[in-house]
């Protein structure tokens, strides 16, 4: 992470520090984290690899701000309230980030570092809870609390099968069909008690 200062930021310590995350961000979804290193985002974002290490001194700094401001600029699609729906263009989003944004790279590598680092486990985490935040909450709305993380893993792992490790398009009939066959058995939960079952109880 970037050193910290006790006082305001200067101006143009801020500048800097905007430019090189942002060639930080662009180097990792596009060249991977082997070629994010401290020579390649200096000569991305103009400034010398000694300005670039004055501020972040491992690939480790730049890596981890650099997903800190991916998760940062995330965003999720509105909700209408209906359920399909919603999921449906939820996950278009994220089949999207997948493989148009390269968002299936940076996610590798988090993995592929994270059995034997605690920071990368921690990065991986955050990728996952920021990647999924639309389709649990869409589903926490709808579903038995007990439902949605094994429909989440489902949905989301689908889509991720699909177009990171098949290489193909998560399109719009395939996302239907998964939202059908994941929903189809758990739609059917109540989220609550019925009411002639909490009439019952409370006479008891």
């Amino acid at each position: 992470m970037a050193k910290e200062s006790s006082g305001p930021i200067d101006p143009r310590v801020a500048r800097t520090r905007r430019d090189v995350i942002r060639a930080t961000v662009t180097t990792l979804l596009e060249e991977g984290w082997e070629a994010t290193t401290h020579a390649e985002v200096a000569r991305r974002a103009g400034y010398s690899k000694a300005t670039v290490y004055a501020h972040w001194p491992t690939p480790g700094h730049l890596l981890r701000d650099a997903i800190a401001r991916i998760c940062e600029d995330a965003t999720q699609p509105p909700m209408t309230g209906d359920l399909r729906s919603d999921l449906h263009v939820s996950l278009s989003a994220f089949a999207t980030a997948l493989s148009v944004g390269r968002y299936d790279r940076l996610m590798a590598g988090v993995i592929e570092r994270a059995a034997q680092d605690a920071d990368a486990r921690k990065l991986r985490d955050r990728l996952y809870e920021t990647a999924t935040t639309g389709v649990r909450t869409i589903l926490a709305t709808r579903l038995a609390a007990e439902d949605v993380d094994p429909c989440l893993t489902m949905l989301v792992g689908a889509v991720l099968v699909r177009t990171s490790y098949e290489g193909k398009t998560a399109t719009p009939s395939f996302i239907t069909d998964i939202i059908d066959r994941v929903l189809g058995p758990a739609e059917v939960r109540p989220t609550t008690r019925p009411a002639d079952d909490i009439a019952q109880q409370d006479a008891l």
